[in-house]
């Protein structure tokens, strides 16, 4: 049984408010015309590609019921604020804080969502 590179990037699980992207080729231009010369790129150091994968998003702690009750054992209850970003977004990134990861010999960016700059999203949002 073959292995495949979606089955690999289904094991994968984002932790926090990171995002898994894959970098688009420096002369693709999105459907809507939004295209990053290769100058403004460099110069900034910004990046762009489709998100991949989400984190849950920025955790906050619970607070513990029945402290005053010893004989309970402890629960760590989290909850999460979502992130903005969702799968098949593309996102403009700074590629500075960024981490680039190797799966399949295909190069991706765990960034934070805090490094994203800006989300298009195809929903037919002005339809």
């Amino acid at each position: 049984m073959k292995v495949t590179t979606e089955d690999k990037l289904k094991k994968i699980v984002i932790i926090g408010d990171r995002v898994l992207i894959k970098p688009k080729r420096d002369d693709e231009r999105t459907e809507s015309g939004l295209y990053l010369p290769p100058g403004v790129q460099e110069k900034e150091q910004t990046r762009s590609g489709y998100i991949i994968k989400t984190g849950p998003g920025y955790a906050i702690p619970f607070p513990s019921e029945g402290e005053d009750e010893p004989w309970k054992e402890p629960e760590e209850k989290i909850k999460y604020i979502p992130l903005q970003a969702r799968e098949g977004d593309l996102a403009i990134f700074l590629q500075r804080g960024s981490y680039e990861v190797l799966i399949d010999n295909e190069k991706y960016f765990i960034v934070p969502q805090a490094n994203i700059l800006m989300l298009e999203r195809d929903e037919d949002l002005f339809s």
